[in-house]
């Protein structure tokens, strides 16, 4: 399922922090958001999935402006992991995930052979069958976050949006997480820090400066040295092959008079993909 951002910005007490930001991301491509803390991840990503409306532009999901859709539309077609899971929940794990079946019920909300099997496969893809019993409350942060991302495959929808997944997750759960939704088949969106996992798992990377849309592409095309040190301002080599890179990380790097500006970003693609 196709979604497009056409000339977005999002305002937060009374100042623009995402700025006219356009693009489309084609059915089933994995884009990783990227940026330094407070240029404007989330509140992006918040567009999409209602939880803040742009003070000005629209969002589209195949083509349907999500402030228009009902509640339940707009569960069927978005499914959300955020960065810190609730603490307060008091359910079990395998309540918690079942709420991700809500959307697909009618009003009488009765769990059917199938809510209960595609719970089953959500706990066991994101290796928390075991916890099933326990309270959400009494977990670890990143046994919490694999709770959520269980609840957000059980929602069945064309779109995951994903606000810092790998928060709270130890490396190798790091991994397994960004291999599940990679394997998904759906369009997935994911608000990321690490510049390794976006390389690694992500078709193309968006990268946000200041609010706005500096660049857009293939990771090996768009992260380079330059810009890691104009955006996050640090000093940083590529290792490994071309259309496989690793990142190293040295020390914060002085400015330099050559550094790009948002204006000249290195740019693989059209910020407005087709």
């Amino acid at each position: 399922m196709k979604v497009q951002f056409d000339q977005v910005t999002v305002a937060l007490g009374g100042r623009d922090v995402v700025h006219a930001a356009s693009l489309e991301i084609p059915s089933g491509e994995v884009l990783g958001v990227l940026g330094p803390n407070g240029s404007g991840k989330s509140s992006l990503l918040r567009t999409l999935y209602r939880a803040v409306k742009p003070r000005q532009g629209t969002v589209r999901v195949d083509g349907q402006d999500v402030q228009k859709l009902s509640g339940k539309q707009a569960a069927r077609s978005i499914a959300v992991m955020l960065q810190d899971p609730p603490t307060d929940f008091d359910l079990s794990v395998a309540e918690t995930v079942l709420l991700g079946r809500a959307p697909h019920q009618n009003s009488f909300g009765k769990d059917s052979a199938e809510d209960l099997e595609i719970v089953r496969e959500a706990m066991e893809r994101t290796e928390i069958t075991e916890l099933s019993g326990r309270m959400v409350a009494t977990l670890s942060g990143g046994q919490r976050q694999r709770v959520m991302l269980a609840r957000a495959l059980a929602q069945r929808t064309p779109v995951l949006v994903l606000d810092e997944p790998s928060n709270h997750l130890d490396i190798s759960h790091q991994h397994d997480l960004m291999s599940t939704v990679r394997g998904l088949g759906r369009t997935v969106i994911a608000a990321l820090h690490d510049l390794n996992l976006a390389a690694q798992y992500c078709d193309r990377v968006l990268i946000l400066d200041a609010g706005r849309i500096i660049a857009c592409g293939p990771p090996h095309r768009i992260i380079t040295e330059q810009l890691i040190s104009s955006v996050y301002g640090v000093q940083a080599r590529i290792l490994g092959e071309p259309q496989d890179p690793v990142f190293a990380f040295r020390r914060r790097a002085s400015p330099a008079p050559d550094s790009i500006s948002t204006t000249s970003a290195p740019r693989a693609e059209s910020n407005l993909a087709s």
